[in-house]
This record gives structure tokens, C-alpha cells and sequence, in this order.
């Protein structure tokens, strides 16, 4: 049985569906099973964290606490939360609430970037574009997250935001082949305008796309966790604006 390496990290991936959280240690390997519960209704932070205080109970011990959320992270802070509702977590301190709660020091970042850091390898310019509730999006150069761009919220196409154009809802209401039609789309329209070197797809969606272009790589959906690591390596703090 391989050694855990410390210090350990909580790993907590908030979504529009579920919150998942899970105990790594320092090379990004498994201390405690997958926790998951469906994200509460209405998701305030007050339930948020509630949530989250059920899941971490019983949990062995850890030292240091990472969370990816679903909108604009500035040091910390939430901006904008589309899918949880940005009235109740406009201006909140995700971060220190979390050290507050738990007793231990907290990272937060933008979830599509927190995944990018569990799909990316560090060399060029790598584009992460998730697809669960909505339609996230990160982008990295040589392993440095860049500056958040809330592509999620700009249209894409007939006045459609990227999560309008791509979310949940949409596969839905169109189906997997015309779903697929818009991914590739979009998967274009980036090439284009980033002129990425390589295309990560994360989110529970991203096992659904068919027919990837070369440089485009699909990512598991665990990475949404592993990548919460990344939080305390190199290069902190980093900003998302």
C-alpha cells in the first residue's frame, strides 16, 4: 500500500447540481471515499456550507481546504453565482467562511479553472471549456491560469449565452446529435478566437461529445476535485478577475 503524503487537502467542488467534496493528499491521491449531495434549493451560503458541513463529518482529519464554485471567484470573494443565485452570494467570503467553519486555511477559484488545473499539462496555451448545469470556461499558459473571462455569460449565438447554448437545459431540449453540432461549434469559435494549442472537455456532459478534433482532449470529471491541489502549488496567489 503506497504512503499518503501530507498535507492533506479538502477538496470541495460546488456545482448547480451536486456539491462533492473528498480528501487528497499532496500528489492529488484519494484519502476518504467521494462524498456527493445534490446542491440545496435555494442555494444560499448558509445552505451551501450547511451541505457541507453533513458531508465532512466523519471524515478523517486534513489540513487545508480547496473549493471550485460556479462563477466569478475574486481573492476569495464571489462576484456572480448564475446557477445559485448572485443577489445571495454577491460579495460573500467564500474563503474565510470556509476557514471560519472548518478551522483550517481556504482556497476558492473559479470551478472551471480548478478542474483546468487537474486536466492541463503546463506546456502552452490550454483551454478548458466544462459542460454540466451551465458551460464553464478556463484558460492556462505554460501552466498559469489567466485572468476569468465569464464566457458563460456572453452570447454565443442568437442572443444565446455559452450556458444557454450548451447547459443541461439545451442538451435536454434538442437532443445528444444536435447538441453535439453546437459543441462543435463552439469548439471552432475558440479555436479561432484563442487559438488554443489544446481543448480540455470536463463536466458530467463532456462523456456525451463525439468526434473530438485532434487537439482536443476529453478530461474526467474527478478533476473538478484532483485539481483543488493545484490551489496550494506554485504560483499563488493567482487572480481571477
Amino acid at each position: 500500500m503506497s504512503e499518503t503524503v501530507g498535507p492533506l487537502t479538502l477538496a470541495i467542488d460546488i456545482g448547480g447540481s451536486g456539491v462533492k467534496i473528498e480528501i487528497l493528499d499532496a500528489v492529488g491521491k484519494t484519502v476518504s471515499g467521494r462524498e456527493r449531495v445534490e446542491t440545496p434549493s435555494p442555494a444560499t451560503p448558509q445552505a451551501i456550507l450547511a451541505a457541507l458541513d453533513k458531508l465532512v463529518d466523519g471524515l478523517p482529519a486534513f489540513d487545508r481546504i480547496s473549493a471550485g464554485f460556479p462563477g466569478v471567484v475574486r481573492d476569495g470573494q464571489i462576484r456572480t453565482a448564475p446557477h445559485l443565485g448572485t443577489d445571495d452570494w454577491r460579495g460573500f467570503d467564500l474563503a474565510a467562511a470556509l476557514t471560519d467553519r472548518f478551522k483550517r486555511p481556504a482556497r476558492v477559484l473559479n470551478d472551471a479553472e480548478v478542474q483546468g488545473f487537474g486536466l492541463i499539462k503546463g506546456k502552452g496555451l490550454e483551454f478548458v471549456l466544462t459542460l454540466g448545469t451551465g458551460a464553464g470556461t478556463a484558460m492556462f499558459h505554460d501552466g498559469v491560469v489567466a485572468p476569468h473571462l465569464e464566457l458563460s455569460q456572453h452570447p454565443v449565438r442568437h442572443d444565446m449565452t455559452y450556458d444557454e447554448y450548451l447547459g443541461h437545459a439545451a442538451l435536454e431540449r434538442v437532443g445528444v446529435e444536435h447538441w453535439n453540432r453546437r459543441v462543435r461549434r463552439v469548439i471552432d469559435l475558440l479555436a479561432v478566437v484563442t487559438n488554443y494549442d489544446t481543448l480540455y472537455l470536463g463536466g458530467g456532459n463532456a462523456k456525451k461529445v463525439d468526434d473530438l478534433p485532434r487537439n482536443v482532449v476529453r478530461g474526467e470529471n474527478e478533476a473538478g476535485l484532483t485539481g483543488g491541489v493545484k490551489l496550494w502549488g506554485p504560483g499563488w496567489p493567482v487572480q481571477s478577475a
